[in-house]
């Protein structure tokens, strides 16, 4: 086979599975006991088991990994902005002081280029680079005529989508030589396979909510124990605040890794009058953010500091697609935020409300959603983001229902890797159009094949009534396919 960037994605794309498995395993040997009241839920192979051996099928040792100098980030919401924010200002401290140099990224879902996820100082990986090291990896690790390594023996597991980048990241990092990495995790924590990380140099948990529970378990302290796995001795440990039963997890498990935890209040010294701060939540990101930074900083160059120039850069600068992200398009703005649980929706219905309060310009309001999913209820999901709107003043004039299907000639851009699962979407969006007459019998409420569709009718709304503000939420699959249409 050829080594091109679209052979690179074919091959990829051979390492999903079919679904996430359903029947528990035991989880790994002798796991730590934190609360006998805590289950810990694990569902197939652990993601984690593998990694090492592939990384060092691969030649990297653990001390290559730690020379990376890595952030480890897990939790519910927001963890990938806090990731985005946390690289955001090592770059800009780098640009002024000359360490780091080189940042890394490496973060997931991605919406419109599978690159989105391993990227170097601010920057997706270029595709030559990305087909590099794919071939790399995939010629160590897999079977096939030139490979070599692992595929030898018969019953050797090879890695499986998640984990093959998570592989193809370190590796790309390392080959790159940059000088700090940030790794978000995929979910969980305790299993993930991003935790082959052993030496973090420091760690953070955003705001943990219940999500992945077939998974992580039914209760939130089930959650804050995957998640707390990514402690390490010696690596400090900031996270967001949590509820009480959470954070005495979290403690329990910071005094078993031999670590310090610390509970980051939002910073009343970030930049104001800032978009990208405007949404609440984004504020407690970056504020996790900064301690994240300033703790990276003292550990590695004990003689820096962070300054608030540096933040002030970092935000400046700052992009993270999809997330509480505004376009502007003449009359017509939209709020797109690939918000998929109740934690998420009600941060964007609150973002989406704010802004649209203060632009001081009156237009009329529309709502573009998608949700299909085999893991949630979409239904309940309508219900609640309709409550939240509708307790913020701030209901749609008109409600639009769509499907994952992004362009109305069923074409697909080749970087497209978000897989939507088979579901009767007709019938979903009739449901769902169904419930939201019954809470609101004033809107004008309807349905269309594709995201493209949904985009045009919004725009013909906006061309009758003088400019709208239309949101755009329920689904990365939904977010992903319409930035693709708003901006390719």
């Amino acid at each position: 086979m050829n080594r091109t960037y679209e052979n690179a994605l074919k091959l990829l794309e051979t390492r999903r599975r079919p679904a996430r498995p359903r029947t528990p395993t035991t989880p790994a040997p002798n796991p730590e006991i934190v609360n006998p009241n805590v289950t810990k839920t694990v569902r197939g192979i652990p993601s984690l088991y593998g990694m090492r051996e592939w990384l060092q099928t691969l030649g990297h040792s653990d001390a290559e990994v730690a020379r990376l100098n890595i952030v480890h980030v897990t939790g519910t919401k927001g963890k990938g902005s806090t990731c985005a924010f946390t690289r955001s200002i090592l770059h800009a401290h780098g640009l002024r002081t000359g360490f780091p140099k080189r940042v890394g990224l490496y973060t997931s879902p991605d919406l419109q280029c599978i690159r989105e996820r391993i990227q170097i100082d601010d920057r997706p990986v270029t595709e030559a680079l990305f087909t590099k090291y794919f071939f790399e990896v995939w010629e160590k690790l897999m079977p096939g005529p030139s490979g070599q390594g692992l595929q030898n023996s018969a019953d050797t597991r090879q890695p499986r989508y998640l984990q093959f980048l998570a592989l193809l990241a370190f590796h790309t990092f390392i080959r790159e030589n940059v000088e700090a990495a940030v790794f978000e995790t995929h979910h969980g924590g305790e299993f993930d396979a991003t935790n082959v990380i052993q030496n973090p140099v420091v760690t953070g948990i955003t705001s943990l909510g219940l999500d992945h529970v077939a998974q992580l378990g039914p209760t939130i302290e089930n959650i804050a124990w995957h998640k707390a796995g990514i402690f390490k001795p010696g690596a400090p440990a900031f996270s967001l605040p949590q509820e009480a039963g959470p954070a005495e997890i979290m403690r329990a498990r910071a005094a078993e890794r031999n670590t310090t935890l610390n509970f980051v209040p939002p910073n009343p010294n970030l930049p104001h009058n800032s978009r990208v701060l405007g949404a609440s939540v984004q504020r407690l990101n970056c504020s996790l953010a900064v301690e994240l930074a300033k703790a990276f900083v003292k550990a590695k160059r004990p003689d820096h500091t962070i300054e608030s120039e540096d933040i002030s850069a970092a935000v400046r600068n700052f992009s993270w697609v999809g997330r509480f992200e505004i376009i502007e398009d003449g009359p017509c703005q939209w709020f797109l935020d690939g918000a998929h649980n109740t934690l998420s929706l009600r941060q964007a219905a609150e973002w989406f409300f704010d802004n649209t309060k203060s632009s001081g310009v009156q237009r009329g309001r529309v709502l573009i959603f998608s949700h299909f999913s085999e893991n949630r209820d979409g239904l309940d999901l309508v219900e609640y983001l309709a409550q939240a709107l509708s307790e913020l003043d701030a209901m749609p004039d008109h409600v639009i229902f769509t499907t994952y299907n992004e362009r109305e000639d069923g074409s697909t851009r080749i970087d497209k890797t978000l897989k939507a699962p088979e579901k009767p979407f007709p019938d979903l969006c009739s449901i769902y159009s169904t419930r939201w007459k019954e809470f609101d019998s004033q809107a004008t409420v309807s349905t269309t094949e594709t995201i493209e569709e949904a985009i045009k009718a919004a725009k013909s709304i906006s061309a009758q009534h003088g400019g709208i503000h239309v949101l755009v939420t329920g689904s990365l699959h939904l977010v992903g396919g319409a930035l693709n249409i708003l901006r390719p």
